[in-house]
């Protein structure tokens, strides 16, 4: 359980985690470990009654300290009282193999991890509640993948009102995603050449087919295990659009963002992943609405890389509790040039410097002439996997 009038002092002494101060966001010695947090107390602190409760600590005699344990305890509890809070995250995910918390020593490394590795260390939750991760109601909003960074992630550890849930009050969510521009060049350019410079003719086409994807479809091609009557692959996207590319190292960038209600594990990477292929030429943009039918359809799925949670939105929430004068509305719009400044820092430059290093968005692109867009039944797959065992060979 977290103690909210010791919060503010024990985030100081994290080793990765921010002060509360500066708009809750770490100074530069924290920074550089591209991990920081904010949180926001979901009931008012009551400065009179906590005051009130550290003179009652300090009239203590000296003898009671030497009690026992228990005592010690139960004084404690009473000093600090408990508070529901929701916190705000923001990380950069490389090196991580996601959000998610594996198995308990498991050797891969998640941001979960190592949030909760600190938590126990400043003793804002009991050690016993890290290993038991139900036992503060710990909720993500968001479930990132390996490699992949958040810029507005959120947590519950204890219910912000009876029934909050940071996934399920969740009403929407924004995501970008970072691309080399190249990814919308001709597929006979050469996807290794830096220089490369999107024209607007092109920009208004990539975002003419992004616009395709606003509104409920099914979405049942964009995901795994999942099949066309399957009422969980309908989603809605309320906003998709490509901005104004930008040059970092001589190279030329584009962020993607999509907004929707929900998503299903790589659906982003593949909505993306299947204009490019349009764009590129391997085939025609009528596949996208087909691609929301009953037909299978082989949706190319583009790198994690680049894929960043911008934003989690609580409007219903909000409306509903941000106004009575006890709960504080999950905005954090006092935080966005903290954010925006976090991303210029961290996650914008790794996914720059990844990209012209280990070339994924170049290297996947050369796999795009596999897919076969019409694949249907047994024989076009076997065709696939004909195609894909020469690949492999190729690359070896």
């Amino acid at each position: 359980m977290l103690r909210s009038s010791r919060i503010i002092h024990i985030l100081s002494r994290l080793t990765f985690i921010p002060t509360l101060k500066n708009k809750g966001w770490p100074d530069s010695v924290l920074k550089s470990r591209g991990f920081c947090m904010s949180c926001k107390m979901t009931e008012d602190s009551s400065d009179a009654q906590i005051k009130a409760l550290k003179r009652a600590a300090d009239d203590t005699p000296v003898e009671a300290e030497h009690e026992g344990k228990k005592l010690k305890t139960e004084q404690d509890e009473r000093k600090y009282p408990k508070k529901k809070v929701a916190l705000l995250m923001a990380y950069s995910g490389k090196g991580y193999y996601g959000m998610q918390r594996n198995a308990k020593n498991s050797q891969f490394r998640t941001i979960e991890d190592e949030l909760v590795t600190a938590l126990v260390k400043a003793e804002c939750i009991p050690e016993g509640h890290g290993d038991d991760m139900k036992k503060m109601s710990f909720q993500r909003c968001a479930r990132t993948d390996k490699g992949v960074s958040a810029a507005g992630q959120v947590v519950s550890l204890k219910r912000v009102t009876g029934g909050f849930n940071s996934k399920n009050n969740c009403d929407a969510r924004t995501y970008s995603y970072m691309l080399p521009t190249v990814s919308f060049s001709p597929k006979d350019y050469n996807q290794e050449d830096t220089s490369f410079r999107l024209n607007s003719e092109t920009l208004q086409k990539v975002n003419r087919l992004f616009s395709l994807y606003k509104g409920t479809h099914n979405f049942h091609n964009f995901t795994s295990q999942k099949g066309p009557r399957d009422p969980s692959a309908k989603r809605y996207i309320t906003h998709m659009s490509c901005g104004e590319p930008f040059v970092r190292q001589e190279a030329e960038f584009a962020v993607i963002t999509v907004r929707g209600q929900s998503f299903m594990m790589h659906q982003i990477r593949k909505m993306i992943g299947l204009v490019i292929a349009v764009v590129k030429g391997y085939v025609d943009e009528a596949v996208i609405e087909r691609s929301w039918g009953e037909d299978k359809v082989d949706v190319p799925k583009a790198p994690g890389l680049g894929l960043v949670l911008e934003r989690v939105h609580f409007d219903r929430y909000n409306k509903r509790f941000g106004g009575d004068g006890i709960h504080e509305t999950l905005d954090w719009t006092e935080e966005e040039e903290a954010i925006a400044a976090f991303k210029d820092k961290h996650i914008y430059p790794s996914i720059v410097e990844t990209e012209l290093n280990e070339k994924s968005m170049v290297n996947w692109m050369a796999t795009l002439y596999i897919h076969d867009f019409e694949a249907t039944s047994t024989g076009n797959q076997e065709r696939k996997v004909g195609i894909f065992s020469q690949l492999y060979i190729y690359f070896k």
